[in-house]
C-alpha cells in the first residue's frame, strides 16, 4: 500500500508561485508512487488541476483526521511561516505542523521562505516546533540565519521553481509587464514606468500580466488605462484568469520582461527572457542581483532610459546558465520519503 503524503501551503487561491511549486511537488511525488492529499482553499479546483485528493484546508476536523492516518506531512514552499501578512495564517501552518508531529508522523519543511516574525511568541513558538521535523529546508539565506538563530537546523536551497521544464518559444515584439497590489504600490511608479515603455515599445504588443487576479487584476487593469491615456494607439492586453501552464508558456514566448513577482522573474530567466525587476521585496532584490537584471525601486527613483538600456543589453544565454546553475538539490527530502 502506497504512503499517504499529505502537502499544507498556500494552495487555491490561484496564486501562480505557490501552485507552480505545487505542481512541482505533485510530479515528483507521483513519479516516486505516493499516495497525495493537498490542503486546499478550493480543493474542488486542486483536485482537478492536478488529479490529487484534496480537503478544505480550514476544516481542522478533517485536517486532523486525514494527518492522523496518513504518513508524512510537507509543509511549503512559499512564505507560510511569517506574521506580516497576518498572525493567523502563521498561527494556522504551525498548527498544521504541529498537529502532524503530535501524532509522531514525519515532517518536511519544503524550501520555504521564514520570517519577518515579529512577535516574539510567535518566534518562540516557531523554534520549538520547527526543532522537532524531520528535515527542514529554506530558499533565502535570511530565513536559514532566523532558523539557525532559533536553534533549528536547515538547508538553503534554491526555490523549487528552478526545477521546472519547459519549452521556449521566443516571440520579438512582445513585451509582458507584471504587476500586482502592494502597500508601496504608487501611482508615480505606474505613470513614470508606462511612459517609458511608451517611449520604448509604442510598437510592441504589451501584455500586462495578472498571476494572482484578487491581489493583481485591478493595478494591472489601472496601468493599461494609464498607457491608453498615454498613446491610445499602443496595444495593450491584460492577462489574467490563466493555468500555470499557460502563464508559463506566455513568459516564455515574451522578448522583455518587467515583473514584481519572484517566481515571474525565475520563469523569465529560465526562458532567457530579458528581464527587469520591480523590487517590492528583498527576495526580488536578491534575484536580481544575483542575475545582473537591471532594478526598479517602488519609488520610481531610477534613470529609467539607463535601466532599459541596461535589459535591452543583457545576454539571453547567459540568463539562461544562470537559472540553469541553479539545481533544487532534491536528497534530503528523498532521504525522508524513502526512509
Amino acid at each position: 500500500m502506497a504512503k499517504r503524503v499529505v502537502i499544507s501551503g498556500y494552495y487555491g487561491f490561484g496564486n501562480f508561485g505557490d501552485e507552480a511549486i505545487l505542481s512541482v511537488l505533485v510530479q515528483k511525488l507521483k513519479q516516486m508512487g505516493f499516495e497525495i492529499v493537498v490542503l486546499s482553499s478550493n480543493p474542488r479546483k486542486t483536485s482537478m488541476d492536478y488529479f490529487v485528493n484534496s480537503i478544505y484546508s480550514f476544516d481542522f476536523y478533517q485536517v486532523a483526521g486525514l494527518l492522523k492516518q496518513s504518513d508524512i506531512l510537507i509543509s511549503g514552499g512559499g512564505s507560510l511561516l511569517q506574521d506580516v501578512t497576518s498572525v493567523k495564517s502563521l498561527v494556522y501552518y504551525l498548527w498544521v505542523i504541529f498537529t502532524a508531529l503530535r501524532y509522531r508522523k514525519k515532517v518536511i519543511i519544503f524550501a520555504q521562505g521564514i520570517g519577518p516574525i515579529n512577535n516574539k511568541i510567535a518566534k518562540f513558538i516557531t523554534g520549538k516546533i520547527l526543532k522537532h521535523c524531520t528535515y527542514v529546508s529554506v530558499r533565502d539565506a535570511k530565513s536559514h540565519a532566523l532558523l539557525t538563530s532559533l536553534g533549528v537546523k536547515s538547508e538553503l536551497l534554491c526555490d523549487p521553481i528552478f526545477s521546472l521544464d519547459f519549452k521556449i518559444f521566443r516571440q520579438k515584439g512582445t513585451i509582458g509587464i507584471q504587476l500586482r497590489d502592494f502597500p508601496t504600490m504608487n501611482d508615480n511608479l505606474l505613470y513614470k514606468l508606462a511612459r517609458q515603455i511608451v517611449k520604448d515599445f509604442f510598437d510592441k504588443d504589451i501584455k500586462i500580466f495578472s498571476f494572482q487576479d484578487s491581489i493583481d487584476l485591478e493595478v494591472c487593469k489601472k496601468f493599461q488605462k494609464i498607457m491608453s491615456s498615454l498613446n491610445p494607439n499602443i496595444h495593450t492586453e491584460v492577462v489574467s484568469g490563466l493555468s500555470n501552464e499557460q502563464i508559463i508558456n506566455k513568459i516564455a514566448r515574451l522578448e522583455y520582461m518587467i515583473a514584481m513577482r519572484f517566481h515571474a522573474l525565475v520563469v523569465a530567466l529560465k526562458a532567457g527572457v530579458k528581464s527587469a525587476a520591480v523590487n517590492y521585496d528583498t527576495k526580488v532584490q536578491k534575484l536580481a542581483d544575483d542575475a545582473g537584471l537591471p532594478i526598479i525601486s517602488m519609488d520610481a527613483s531610477e534613470d529609467f532610459d539607463f535601466v532599459f538600456e541596461k535589459m535591452k543589453h543583457l545576454n539571453e544565454m547567459k540568463l539562461v546558465e544562470f537559472a540553469e546553475a541553479h539545481k533544487f538539490d532534491w536528497s534530503g527530502v528523498d532521504e525522508v520519503l524513502l526512509g
